[in-house]
Protein backbone atom coordinates (compact mmCIF):
# COMPACT_ATOMS: atom_id res chain seq x y z
CA UNK A 1 0.00 0.00 0.00
CA UNK A 2 1.29 3.50 -0.78
CA UNK A 3 -0.17 6.70 0.38
CA UNK A 4 -0.15 9.09 -2.22
CA UNK A 5 -1.86 12.57 -3.42
CA UNK A 6 -4.89 11.67 -5.42
CA UNK A 7 -4.14 15.09 -8.23
CA UNK A 8 -7.02 17.10 -10.14
CA UNK A 9 -10.35 15.32 -10.38
CA UNK A 10 -9.99 15.59 -14.30
CA UNK A 11 -6.86 13.30 -13.99
CA UNK A 12 -7.95 10.71 -11.51
CA UNK A 13 -8.46 7.24 -12.59
CA UNK A 14 -11.98 6.30 -11.48
CA UNK A 15 -13.06 2.85 -10.39
CA UNK A 16 -16.34 2.29 -8.80
CA UNK A 17 -14.80 2.33 -5.31
CA UNK A 18 -12.98 5.79 -5.69
CA UNK A 19 -16.18 7.26 -7.35
CA UNK A 20 -18.31 6.12 -4.47
CA UNK A 21 -15.92 6.89 -2.19
CA UNK A 22 -15.74 10.61 -3.83
CA UNK A 23 -19.76 10.98 -3.50
CA UNK A 24 -19.40 10.02 0.12
CA UNK A 25 -16.25 12.36 0.99
CA UNK A 26 -18.46 15.66 -0.68
CA UNK A 27 -21.42 14.19 1.72
CA UNK A 28 -19.04 14.34 4.51
CA UNK A 29 -17.87 18.17 3.24
CA UNK A 30 -21.20 19.25 2.62
CA UNK A 31 -22.17 17.66 6.54
CA UNK A 32 -19.34 19.22 7.83
CA UNK A 33 -20.92 22.66 6.91
CA UNK A 34 -24.14 21.77 8.12
CA UNK A 35 -22.96 20.71 11.24
CA UNK A 36 -21.07 23.52 11.96
CA UNK A 37 -24.17 25.93 11.12
CA UNK A 38 -26.12 23.54 13.32
CA UNK A 39 -23.68 24.05 16.02
CA UNK A 40 -23.32 28.28 15.86
CA UNK A 41 -26.84 28.77 15.78
CA UNK A 42 -27.08 26.16 19.19
CA UNK A 43 -24.33 27.80 21.29
CA UNK A 44 -24.50 31.28 20.97
CA UNK A 45 -26.03 33.00 23.60
CA UNK A 46 -27.85 36.14 22.16
CA UNK A 47 -29.21 36.18 18.48
CA UNK A 48 -25.87 38.32 17.33
CA UNK A 49 -23.54 35.48 18.54
CA UNK A 50 -25.74 32.73 17.38
CA UNK A 51 -25.71 34.47 13.88
CA UNK A 52 -21.94 35.33 14.02
CA UNK A 53 -21.15 31.83 14.85
CA UNK A 54 -23.72 29.86 12.73
CA UNK A 55 -22.28 31.76 9.54
CA UNK A 56 -18.86 32.32 10.85
CA UNK A 57 -17.61 28.89 11.43
CA UNK A 58 -18.85 27.39 8.14
CA UNK A 59 -17.35 30.47 6.17
CA UNK A 60 -13.94 29.59 8.04
CA UNK A 61 -14.20 26.22 7.23
CA UNK A 62 -15.01 26.68 3.88
CA UNK A 63 -12.07 29.21 3.29
CA UNK A 64 -9.79 26.52 4.52
CA UNK A 65 -11.32 23.83 2.72
CA UNK A 66 -10.56 26.01 -0.65
CA UNK A 67 -7.42 27.12 0.03
CA UNK A 68 -5.87 24.03 0.98
CA UNK A 69 -8.25 21.15 0.40
CA UNK A 70 -10.09 21.79 -2.49
CA UNK A 71 -10.42 18.60 -5.11
CA UNK A 72 -10.07 20.44 -7.85
CA UNK A 73 -6.83 21.70 -7.10
CA UNK A 74 -5.87 23.56 -3.51
CA UNK A 75 -4.80 27.57 -4.29
CA UNK A 76 -1.95 26.74 -1.63
CA UNK A 77 -0.53 22.70 -1.82
CA UNK A 78 0.54 21.88 1.69
CA UNK A 79 3.16 18.28 2.21
CA UNK A 80 1.22 15.76 1.99
CA UNK A 81 1.24 14.59 5.38
CA UNK A 82 -0.04 18.41 6.42
CA UNK A 83 -2.75 17.92 3.64
CA UNK A 84 -3.82 14.65 5.32
CA UNK A 85 -3.73 16.07 8.73
CA UNK A 86 -5.52 19.20 8.16
CA UNK A 87 -8.35 17.50 6.06
CA UNK A 88 -9.08 15.19 8.91
CA UNK A 89 -8.82 18.06 11.31
CA UNK A 90 -10.98 20.01 9.56
CA UNK A 91 -13.86 17.01 8.62
CA UNK A 92 -12.91 16.30 12.92
CA UNK A 93 -14.61 19.35 13.77
CA UNK A 94 -17.70 18.76 11.89
CA UNK A 95 -17.64 15.27 14.56
CA UNK A 96 -16.99 17.71 17.14
CA UNK A 97 -19.91 20.00 16.23
CA UNK A 98 -21.97 17.30 16.18
CA UNK A 99 -20.80 15.95 19.55
CA UNK A 100 -21.24 19.23 21.01
CA UNK A 101 -24.48 19.43 20.11
CA UNK A 102 -25.63 16.22 21.80
CA UNK A 103 -25.53 14.01 18.61
CA UNK A 104 -22.99 11.75 19.64
CA UNK A 105 -24.33 9.08 17.59
CA UNK A 106 -24.05 10.54 14.76
CA UNK A 107 -20.61 12.80 15.82
CA UNK A 108 -19.43 9.08 15.93
CA UNK A 109 -20.28 7.62 12.21
CA UNK A 110 -19.29 11.02 10.87
CA UNK A 111 -15.86 10.55 12.47
CA UNK A 112 -15.46 7.10 11.31
CA UNK A 113 -16.78 7.80 7.68
CA UNK A 114 -13.72 10.86 7.80
CA UNK A 115 -11.18 8.52 8.73
CA UNK A 116 -12.26 5.69 6.27
CA UNK A 117 -12.67 7.94 3.16
CA UNK A 118 -9.33 10.07 4.08
CA UNK A 119 -7.66 6.59 3.96
CA UNK A 120 -9.30 5.40 0.69
CA UNK A 121 -9.08 8.79 -1.21
CA UNK A 122 -4.93 8.62 0.10
CA UNK A 123 -4.21 5.25 -0.39
CA UNK A 124 -3.74 2.88 -3.57
CA UNK A 125 -2.50 -0.93 -4.09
Amino acid sequence: MKIQRPGPIKQRQWTPLTAANGAVAFGLELGLLAALCYWGFRTGTNPGTRLLLGLGAPALAATVWGLFLAAGGPKYRLPLAAEIVLKLVVLGTGALALYATGRTTLATVYGVLAVVTTAVEYTTA
